[in-house]
C-alpha cells in the first residue's frame, strides 16, 4: 500500500473517531444518481435504513420529517444552500419506529471541477435531550413565575389585613414582620425540598423551635403536606405561638404548650394545640386578623375545618385537614428541622445607639440596602459603602471599620473572601442574608445570622451587641 493510501485511511480512521466521539452520523445525497446515502452512525441515531436508497429528488428525506417542520425545513436548506451552499437546522424526524425525536443537521453542498453541485454532503445529531431540558427550563420558570406572583399576592393581603387590624405603625411593622418570617420559613423548608412537601415536624420546629425553650412540645407521625398546605399550616402555627407568647400560656415561665397530630384513617391529618399552666384565658373582645386567619382561611386551605376553644386553663385549637394536603415523602429532605428565633417584639426595646460607630454595609439589592444605611443611620451609625459588588466591598476594607452587615451573595459570588478579611482584622459582622442553613450561606464564621425577611431595628441592635461585646 503506498505512503497516500496508508495516509487516506488513517485520515479515514482519525475522522470516524471524531465522528462517534461527538456523536454525529453522516449521510450523502448525490444528485447526479438521485440516491440517499446513510451511514450506519446516522441509522442509529435515526432509524433510518443504512446504506443507499431512492432519493426521489429529496422526498425520501423530507416524507420523515415532521409535519409541522417540512415547510420550514425546505425553505431553509434551498435559502442557505442558495446563499454559501451551507445550512444548519433542527427540526424533528419521525423514526419508522418510536416517538420523534430531534435532530440537528449542518450541510454542505459539493461542486465538481465545472462548478456545478454533485452532491450535499453533512452531519445529523439526536438533540432530544437538549430540547427535552429546554422544555423543562419553560416549565420550570412559568412555575417559578406563578408562585412568585402567588407569594406577592400573598403579601399584600397580609399586609393589607395586618394594617385593617393593627392602630400603631410600630404595632403593625412586629405583626407583619412575624407573618413574613412565617411564610419564609416555610418556603425555606419547601425549597429544601424542590417543593414536593414540607413535614409537619419541620413547620412545627421551624415555629416552635426557638421559642421558649422546655416549653413546648410537638410530636407526631412522620407527614409531608403540600406547599399550599404547608404554608397554611405555619401560617397558623406562628399566629398560635404569637398570641401565646402574648397573652397565653408562654406569656409565663411555668406554662406549657404542646402539639400533636395523627393520621386519620380516611386520609389528612388532626392536629391538636393545647396550652396548659399560663394565665386563665377568655375569648378576645375584637377578632384580629390571626382569629380571622384561623376561623375562614386555615381551614379552606387545608380543606378541612378548625376548632378554637378557649378553656379556663388554656386554649385548645384543633386542626383537621383533607387527604389533599398530604404528600409522598420527598427525594430530597432537610436533614433536620429548621429553628428560627421566635419575635412578637422588635428585637430591640429602646432605640438603638450605634453613634460614632463606622457600620460597612454590603448587600446587592439596592433596596435592601438603602433601608439598612438609612436605619444604620438613623441609630447614630456613620455607614461605610454600601457595597453593591464583591469587589466594592474589598476595595472599603482598608478603610476604617468597626463592624459590617454582610449579605451572604453578592450576584452570584460568596461573601467569603469579605468575611475572611474582617475576621483576621478581628472586624465583627453579623449576616444578613436569604440562604437557610443548607443553603451555601458561609456559616463556618462566628457570627450572628438574621434571615430575611428582616426588620432593619434587628440588625441595628445585632450590630450593637457584637460592638458591646
Amino acid at each position: 500500500m503506498s505512503d497516500k493510501a496508508t495516509g487516506l485511511n488513517l485520515d479515514r480512521k482519525r475522522l470516524d473517531l471524531a465522528l462517534q466521539a461527538a456523536r454525529l452520523g453522516e449521510f450523502e445525497w448525490d444528485l447526479v444518481r438521485d440516491r440517499f446515502i446513510v451511514s450506519d452512525r446516522m441509522s442509529v441515531i435515526t432509524g433510518l435504513p443504512a446504506g443507499e436508497q431512492p432519493a426521489r429528488q429529496g422526498e425520501a428525506l423530507f416524507e420523515t420529517l415532521h409535519p409541522d417542520d417540512r415547510e420550514r425545513v425546505l425553505r431553509g436548506v434551498r435559502a442557505a444552500v442558495a446563499a454559501d451552499g451551507r445550512y444548519e437546522m433542527e427540526y424533528r424526524l419521525l423514526p419508522p419506529h418510536g416517538e420523534p425525536i430531534w435532530i440537528r443537521n449542518a450541510g454542505i453542498q459539493v461542486t465538481d471541477e465545472s462548478g456545478a453541485v454533485t452532491s450535499i454532503c453533512g452531519v445529523v445529531q439526536n438533540i432530544s435531550e437538549t430540547h427535552a431540558e429546554e422544555d423543562q427550563r419553560r416549565t420550570l420558570m412559568a412555575e417559578l413565575d406563578h408562585r412568585v406572583k402567588n407569594v406577592l399576592a400573598a403579601v399584600q393581603v397580609l399586609a393589607y389585613q395586618t394594617a385593617k387590624r393593627t392602630t400603631s405603625l410600630e404595632s403593625f411593622l412586629s405583626n407583619f414582620a412575624g407573618r413574613l418570617k412565617s411564610m419564609g420559613a416555610a418556603n425555606e423548608l419547601l425549597t429544601a425540598a424542590r417543593w414536593r412537601g414540607a413535614a409537619i415536624a419541620h413547620l412545627a420546629a421551624a415555629e416552635l423551635g426557638g421559642l421558649a425553650p422546655g416549653q413546648t412540645r410537638w410530636e407526631g407521625p412522620e407527614l409531608f403536606l403540600t406547599p399550599r398546605a404547608a404554608n397554611a399550616l405555619s401560617l397558623a402555627l406562628h399566629e398560635l405561638a404569637t398570641n401565646a407568647v402574648k397573652f397565653g400560656a408562654l406569656s409565663t415561665e411555668t406554662g406549657r404548650v404542646d402539639l400533636r397530630w395523627t393520621k386519620l384513617t380516611g386520609g389528612g391529618f388532626e392536629l391538636i394545640w393545647s396550652e396548659s399552666g399560663g394565665p386563665p384565658v377568655s375569648p378576645p373582645a375584637r377578632k384580629g386578623f390571626g382569629s380571622t386567619l384561623l376561623a375562614q382561611v386555615t381551614g379552606r386551605e387545608l380543606n378541612g375545618e378548625v376548632e378554637l376553644e378557649f378553656r379556663a386553663g388554656g386554649v385548645r385549637v384543633r386542626i383537621t385537614a383533607g387527604p389533599q394536603t398530604i404528600v409522598d415523602r420527598p427525594d430530597t429532605v432537610p436533614e433536620a428541622p429548621v429553628m428560627r428565633v421566635f419575635e412578637t417584639t422588635p428585637t430591640a426595646r429602646g432605640p438603638t445607639n450605634l453613634r460614632g460607630s463606622r457600620v460597612l454595609i454590603v448587600e446587592d439589592a439596592v433596596l435592601l440596602a438603602l433601608e439598612l444605611e438609612t436605619g444604620l443611620s438613623e441609630a447614630g451609625a456613620e455607614v461605610v459603602g454600601p457595597a453593591y459588588e464583591l469587589s466594592e466591598a474589598m476595595a472599603l476594607l482598608d478603610g476604617p471599620i468597626d463592624a459590617a452587615v454582610l449579605d451572604a451573595n453578592l450576584n452570584g459570588l460568596s461573601v467569603t473572601p469579605v468575611a475572611e478579611a474582617l475576621a483576621a482584622r478581628g472586624i465583627p459582622f453579623v449576616f444578613a442574608t436569604g440562604y437557610g442553613d443548607s443553603a451555601g450561606a458561609p456559616l463556618g464564621f462566628d457570627a450572628p445570622i438574621i434571615r430575611k425577611p428582616y426588620d432593619v431595628t434587628q440588625v441595628a441592635a445585632a450590630v450593637s451587641a457584637l460592638l458591646a461585646g
